[in-house]
């Protein structure tokens, strides 16, 4: 009986869970937007028919766990929020950047890779250029513009996190 009480009574490390999974977020983002993707690029299979597939497959995946990762980082500052583990001003900042990468992660998952690779895959095959379509060109601009919101929030909350975990001292 009292293991039991002392499990109960352990509180979580949300300092830990929020690092490493923001952390995990930014090192896996990086991966795949600037070695996965140019490496597929560089080999040709960006030229291939099946890459569509690939792609939505890939980003599908990916975009779901993105999903997971957000979700966590909404309930952690939501915990942050309620304990008033920041100033207040830098407590509901924390709130929106949090609800941001939620819907960051949800567009990019229900809207944005659904039409690119549903652009992909109208891509005729049998056609001598393989010029993309304009409106694609256009999703890929809209997607590298919320990446890069993306790679600043987050960025800017692991800061904000490390910073609250380790205080530099002078």
């Amino acid at each position: 009986m009292n293991i039991i009480s002392r499990l109960v009574n352990k509180d979580l490390n949300w300092n830990a869970i929020i690092l490493s999974t923001l952390g995990f977020w930014f090192c896996s983002s990086l991966f795949l937007d600037f070695i996965l993707i140019p490496s597929l690029s560089v080999s040709g299979m960006m030229n291939d028919g099946g890459f569509a597939n690939v792609g939505f497959l890939i980003f599908g995946v990916f975009n779901r766990i993105e999903v997971i990762c957000a979700a966590l980082i909404l309930t952690v500052s939501l915990v942050f929020y309620f304990n008033h583990q920041f100033p207040e001003e830098k407590q509901t900042i924390f709130l929106v950047f949090a609800n941001l990468l939620l819907l960051i992660a949800l567009a990019y998952t229900y809207i944005f890779i659904p039409h690119m690779s549903a652009w992909g895959l109208s891509i005729n095959q049998f056609s001598a250029t393989t010029e993309m379509p304009h409106q694609m060109v256009s999703w890929h601009e809209g997607y590298w513009v919320l990446e890069a919101i993306k790679y600043l929030l987050v960025g800017n909350l692991l800061r904000w996190c490390y910073n609250n975990t380790c205080p530099v001292k002078s």
